[in-house]
């Protein structure tokens, strides 16, 4: 598959997707949305049929993503309310394409991830940052507002600190972002890859089924009262303990051999 700004590259069940605009910070446009996308509606096929078992998805040059482009912005301003509305809209679902990949989605952060790049980074499952990384919802300091990244961020960081963090636009280091959450790991940059890799180590240990459904089941259960939650987890793993990824992993764990999936 080809892509204008977006460079992809499988190495066995692993992909690594770059956003290939480093002259603009990995800036979003109306291209890249389309082709991230594209590549969410490939990557979903390819794990249905666990081709694809882990994606990482990362920025060229010196930042992951610096948010909407300059130039786009521009449009914006001459387009009506419709026409803003439905620009929000397809660029809402490409964020919701990403958070629903039925594999693990894993964010590689350098430099900065401001406005859609730190929605880029709460779509994503698991978020490796460099220490450097400098992390904001900048959008009130142009007097506009983080509406459409707001559920997949809220969910990732909670009320508390989106109080703050919107309402101030204020830049915010690695370290922050990991004390709220957007982060799960923060190392220097030369040991990036390697953080990556670990993850990526742990993940192809489980089996591919269950970390999809495992991932699913999170979106569902965090919006259920536990009423509506119980039936809908004891299915679940009901369903998982009879499915035949569920008996080799129980049965590979009994008879202490390595399951059919790998590791």
């Amino acid at each position: 598959m080809s892509f204008n700004y977006l460079t992809s590259k499988r190495d066995g069940p692993i992909e690594y997707l770059t956003l290939n605009r480093p002259d603009v910070r990995n800036a979003f446009n109306e291209v890249v949305v389309a082709e991230l996308m594209e590549w969410a509606a490939r990557a979903r096929e390819d794990a249905q049929r666990h081709d694809l078992r882990v994606a990482v998805i990362a920025g060229a040059g010196k930042a992951f993503s610096a948010g909407a482009d300059v130039s786009w912005m521009s449009k914006t301003i001459g387009y009506t309310e419709d026409e803003n509305l439905r620009d929000a809209t397809t660029i809402s679902r490409m964020f919701a394409a990403l958070d629903e990949l039925p594999v693990p989605l894993i964010g590689r952060v350098h430099g900065a991830a401001l406005g859609g790049g730190c929605g880029l980074a709460a779509v994503c499952d698991i978020v490796v940052a460099e220490d450097q990384a400098v992390f904001g919802f900048t959008e009130v300091k142009l007097g506009i507002v983080p509406a459409v990244i707001s559920p997949f961020v809220l969910a990732k960081i909670g009320r508390g600190a989106a109080r703050e963090l919107f309402l101030t636009g204020a830049r915010f280091s690695a370290a922050r972002a990991k004390e709220i959450g957007l982060v799960q790991t923060v190392v220097p940059a030369a040991d990036l890859d390697t953080a990556v890799d670990g993850y990526i180590r742990e993940l192809l240990c489980g089996g591919p089924e269950a970390i999809a459904t495992a991932k699913a089941l999170i979106a569902q259960v965090s919006r259920l009262p536990y009423t509506e939650a119980l039936p809908l987890t004891a299915s679940t793993i009901a369903t998982r303990r009879v499915s035949a990824e569920g008996q080799e992993g129980l049965k590979a764990f009994l008879e202490k051999r390595k399951p059919s999936w790998g590791c």
